[in-house]
C-alpha cells in the first residue's frame, strides 16, 4: 500500500536511498509541487520484500554451474575409463596366463596386481578431488551464501519448508533402496518358500509392564494357526532373578497391549523357569520350576499339566550363551509344537522334539550338530530350527539352520539387528511372520520375508 513519507524541501539532484531494500524494490517516480514551491513525492513499498530475481538468478547459476560440472565428469569418466579398460584387458590375460599354467606365479606377480587393483578401486576418489576445482568451489560457497539470505527475506517460511521436505523425501527414499525387492510372499500358514531370505528391521514396541529392572523374559502371540484367539498377545517378564516366572499378563489385541489396557493376569501355579515359554492353541506352555519337566497351563480353566521331557538337561546346564536358565526353549511353527534342548548324551549339541500338544509327550526327535551354549537363541519355521550368534553389541547372525524334513544342517549368514546387548528370548509366530524378542526389558518384534 502507498506509503507518504512527508513533506520535504528538495534540490534539483538530490537523491534517496532505501538501504533496507534491494536495488530492483525501487522505482523511480515523478514529483509534484504544491501551493508553496515544495516538492511532494510518494514512494510505494511492495507488500512482499521476497527478492523474486535474485531467486531466479541463484536458479539459474545453479542449473549452470551443474551443467558443466557434469560435462566435465562424463569427460573425465571418458579418459579414465579408456585407460583402466586397457589395464584390466591386461590383467585379465596375465590371469590367464596364470591359470593355464603358461606362468609361474610368483609374489611379485601377486605384488603387481595388487598395485592394478588398489588403483582401480581409488579410481572414484580421483575423480572426486580433479573435480574439485576452486572456481566451482567458490560458486559453491556464494550460491549457499545466497541461500541463507534468501531464507532472512523468507516471511512463509517457503525455502526452510522446502529443504524440510527435501530431507524427508530423502530419508523415504533411504528406507525404500534398505528394503530388499521382496515381491509376493506366501500366504499364512502355507510352507511353500526355501527359507528365509530376510529379517526386518527392529520395532521396539514397548518397555515391559513390570518395568525396566526386569530384564528377562518373554513375550509374542497366540501361535496355533487354530485357535480362536489369534489376535491374543502375551507378556512374561521372569522375576529380577531371571529364572523364576510366576505370571503371564494377556492382552486381547495388538492396540490393548501398546495401550496397556484391559490386561488380563494370570498366576503361574508351582511357578515356572526360564524365557523359553509359549502360548499355542489357548494354553501357556513352560519349563516347570527347577526340574525337567513341561507345564501346560489352560487359561480358560487354570488347570496345569505336566510332562517330563526324557534326559533333557536343565536349570544351567547347556543353557544359550548369554542368558541363564533356558535348559528347555518351547517353539512353534506352522506345522507343530516343539521343544529343542540338549541331554548328556548329545554332549550339548541341539535337540529337537516334536511335542504332542494334548499329552505334552516327544513324539520325535533330531539330534544337530550345533552346540546349545555356543547359540544365543533358536526358533522353529516350517519344520526347520534355525540358531543365532552374536556379531557384536548391535548385531546378531542367524548362522545355522537344520532341516527336520531332511535332516540335513546348513550355515548361513542372516544379519539381524538389536537395539540392546543381550537377548533374551527369540521366537517365531507363523499367525504373522514376525519374530518376537524380549531384550533387556523391551518388547521387539521383526517382520521375516521368504525366499520364494
Amino acid at each position: 500500500s502507498p506509503l507518504a513519507l512527508g513533506r520535504g524541501t528538495m534540490r534539483r539532484g538530490d537523491a534517496v536511498t532505501f538501504p533496507f531494500l534491494p536495488p530492483e524494490a525501487v522505482q523511480n517516480l515523478s514529483s509534484v509541487m504544491d501551493a508553496s514551491g515544495h516538492c511532494v513525492c510518494t514512494v510505494i513499498l511492495p507488500d512482499d520484500t521476497f527478492p523474486v530475481r535474485r531467486m531466479e538468478l541463484l536458479e539459474t547459476s545453479s542449473r549452470n554451474l551443474t551443467f558443466r560440472v557434469q560435462q566435465e565428469m562424463i569427460q573425465e569418466y571418458g579418459r579414465r575409463l579408456e585407460r583402466y579398460e586397457v589395464q584390466l584387458q591386461n590383467v585379465s590375460r596375465r590371469l590367464e596366463r596364470l591359470q593355464m599354467g603358461e606362468l609361474v606365479p610368483t609374489e611379485l606377480d601377486f605384488q603387481d596386481l595388487k598395485k592394478e587393483i588398489g588403483e582401480m578401486e581409488t579410481f572414484v576418489g580421483h575423480l572426486r578431488s580433479s573435480l574439485n576445482g576452486s572456481d566451482h568451489t567458490v560458486e559453491i560457497q556464494n550460491m549457499s551464501i545466497t541461500v541463507s539470505a534468501l531464507e532472512s527475506f523468507d516471511k512463509t517460511h517457503v525455502v526452510a519448508m522446502k529443504r524440510e521436505l527435501d530431507i524427508l523425501r530423502q530419508r523415504l527414499e533411504d528406507c525404500q533402496k534398505d528394503r530388499p525387492l521382496l515381491g509376493q510372499q506366501p500366504p499364512i500358514g502355507s510352507c511353500n518358500h526355501h527359507g528365509i531370505l530376510h529379517i526386518g528391521k527392529p520395532s521396539v514396541v514397548q518397555l515391559n509392564w513390570r518395568g525396566f529392572g526386569y530384564k528377562a523374559g518373554a513375550w509374542g502371540k497366540e501361535s496355533s494357526l487354530h485357535s480362536e484367539w489369534k489376535e491374543r498377545y502375551w507378556v512374561a517378564p521372569l522375576n529380577t532373578d531371571g529364572r523364576r516366572l510366576d505370571s503371564v499378563r494377556l492382552f486381547n489385541s495388538y492396540q490393548d497391549l501398546q495401550l496397556s489396557r484391559n490386561p488380563t493376569d494370570q498366576l503361574i501355579t508351582g511357578f515356572g523357569q526360564g524365557a523359553g515359554p509359549v502360548l499355542y492353541n489357548g494354553s501357556f506352555y513352560y519349563n516347570c520350576y527347577n526340574s525337567r519337566d513341561l507345564c501346560r497351563l489352560n487359561l480358560d480353566t487354570g488347570v496345569v499339566d505336566r510332562k517330563t521331557v526324557p534326559n533333557a538337561a536343565f536349570n544351567n546346564r547347556f543353557s544359550y550363551t548369554g542368558t541363564s536358565w533356558q535348559g528347555i526353549d518351547l517353539a512353534s511353527d506352522e506345522n507343530s509344537l516343539w521343544v529343542l534342548y540338549a541331554t548328556e548324551r548329545s554332549e550339548g549339541d541341539i535337540v529337537i522334539g516334536r511335542l504332542n500338544p494334548s499329552s505334552l509327550a516327544v513324539a520325535k526327535t533330531w539330534l544337530t550338530s550345533q552346540y546349545k551354549p555356543a547359540a544365543t537363541n533358536a526358533f522353529m519355521v516350517c519344520g526347520v530350527m534355525y540358531a543365532t550368534r552374536p556379531i557384536s553389541t548391535r548385531r546378531e547372525e542367524i548362522f545355522y539352520a537344520y532341516d527336520t524334513r531332511t535332516g540335513r544342517d546348513r550355515r548361513l549368514s542372516l544379519p539381524l539387528e538389536k537395539v540392546t546387548d543381550v537377548m533374551q528370548s527369540l521366537s517365531y509366530n507363523p499367525n504373522d511372520h514376525k519374530l518376537y524378542m524380549y531384550s533387556e526389558g523391551f518388547l521387539i518384534s521383526y517382520d521375516v520375508t521368504f525366499r520364494l
